[in-house]
């Protein structure tokens, strides 16, 4: 006999309930927001007065540079200790401020003579920070993209003539569009990671609507992320981004310009080998691989891996959680549905999309300045011609692009 109407509609109500109160306890769990994603929501722009000078000094970084007199400025910052921070927006903007410093102190000179080792007064409250945080010591992209920035208007939207980074590197208008553009990319991942969420509560239930739906929320979202990563061509020329901006996102780990690491003073008697801010560090690629199955080779996925130890740990566990769920993409192989497949299929391929257009906007502001540079005969300023294959986390990019755009073909299913 059928169920009563009332008591079948009062089921899928529960069900809905149901699901929201599990997709906000995965929002609270992994540190994610409904509609801003992985970035840090109303990040600080100020930190108690006893800070002051962090604040100070990363407010001014791009004059300091210029007149190169950020080194001598560092030198005289006392020694502060990091107790007085209270809470999570204390330490993102407190780590953010000593990473931009810290890039600008080991970069003001340029590729061609970096500093070997950080200052007692940025290293030792540096480390102390990243411990706090679970980030390294250095400006990672969930710093510089994820944590950085402010709404000109706060009753406007966010949109590229509404948001400013809260601090920024010479480079003027490319620096700051390079980030912005950075972040509104991060920002439209946000209903694909809700979509992920979805597609992981559908799976425990074999909800194949639900799945669907997710993937669906999945596919859309990375649509986005490619029409605002077209945004970088209005706001950030080439010959600066592969000039300058470059430089002071790059690391000290695999980088011949500083190839033996960077010493921390206060911290460790031996250097400590990083890697610069990369797009590899995208917790949201990440889990759109993970969620698809997509299998990386070797290299690239030991790579993808280490990345993970320079993301929040709350996001760091979002990725890990999805990939120790049943196989979304076996699930798929072994349903009839051909709706699903569909689903499926235009997700892996608007990943795809989305990598060989990344492979284009590298060509356009590494390779084809870094080419013309040499055929010149005179690197652009500040840049050694032979870091021109290597990206700012030191991996060799144009291979290791291609490399994660073609596991990544693969994983569609025929």
């Amino acid at each position: 006999m059928d169920a009563p109407k009332a008591a079948v509609e009062c089921s899928e109500e529960n069900m809905a309930t149901n699901g929201r109160d599990t997709l906000q306890a995965h929002f609270d769990a992994f540190d994610v927001s409904e509609e801003l994603g992985f970035l840090l929501e109303d990040p600080l722009t100020h930190l108690p007065d006893y800070y002051k000078v962090w604040v100070d000094v990363a407010n001014d970084l791009t004059h300091l540079i210029e007149t190169q007199r950020l080194r001598d400025v560092v030198h005289k910052m006392p020694v502060l200790s990091p107790h007085l921070l209270s809470n999570h927006r204390e330490l993102r903007l407190a780590h953010l401020a000593l990473g931009f410093i810290s890039m600008g102190y080991v970069w003001q000179e340029g590729q061609h003579a970096p500093a070997q080792s950080l200052p007692k007064a940025l290293a030792w409250p540096y480390w102390l920070v990243s411990r706090r945080l679970g980030l390294p010591p250095i400006l990672t992209y969930a710093d510089c993209v994820l944590a950085n920035w402010k709404l000109k208007d706060p009753r406007g939207k966010m949109e590229v003539g509404n948001v400013d980074v809260i601090f920024s590197f010479p480079g003027a208008e490319s620096c700051r569009g390079f980030f912005i553009v950075s972040l509104l990319v991060e920002m439209a991942a946000s209903s694909g990671i809700t979509g992920a969420l979805q597609v992981m509560h559908a799976m425990k239930v074999s909800d194949l609507i639900g799945i669907q739906k997710g993937l669906i929320s999945v596919t859309q979202s990375l649509k986005k992320m490619r029409e605002n990563f077209t945004l970088m061509h209005n706001h950030v020329e080439p010959d600066t981004f592969h000039g300058t901006v470059r430089t002071f996102v790059s690391g000290w780990r695999d980088n011949p310009a500083i190839p033996r690491g960077l010493l921390y003073e206060g911290v460790s008697n031996e250097p400590i080998f990083l890697s610069g801010g990369s797009a590899a560090q995208s917790s949201a690629i990440q889990c759109f691989d993970t969620l698809l199955g997509v299998q990386h080779d070797n290299e690239s996925g030991a790579f993808l891996t280490r990345m993970r130890d320079y993301m929040p740990p709350a996001h760091r566990q979002l990725i890990e959680t999805l990939s120790v769920c049943p196989s979304l993409r076996e699930f798929i192989l072994s349903s009839s549905s051909t709706d699903l497949r569909q689903a499926y299929n235009s997700c892996v391929s608007a990943l795809v999309d989305l990598r060989n257009y990344h492979l284009s906007a590298v060509a356009k502001y590494i390779i084809v300045p870094g080419g013309y540079a040499r055929s010149m005969g005179c690197p652009l300023r500040g840049v050694d011609t032979a870091l021109n294959s290597i990206g700012t986390s030191g991996t060799k990019h144009m291979v290791f692009l291609k490399s994660v755009r073609d596991t990544t073909q693969k994983a569609l299913i025929s």
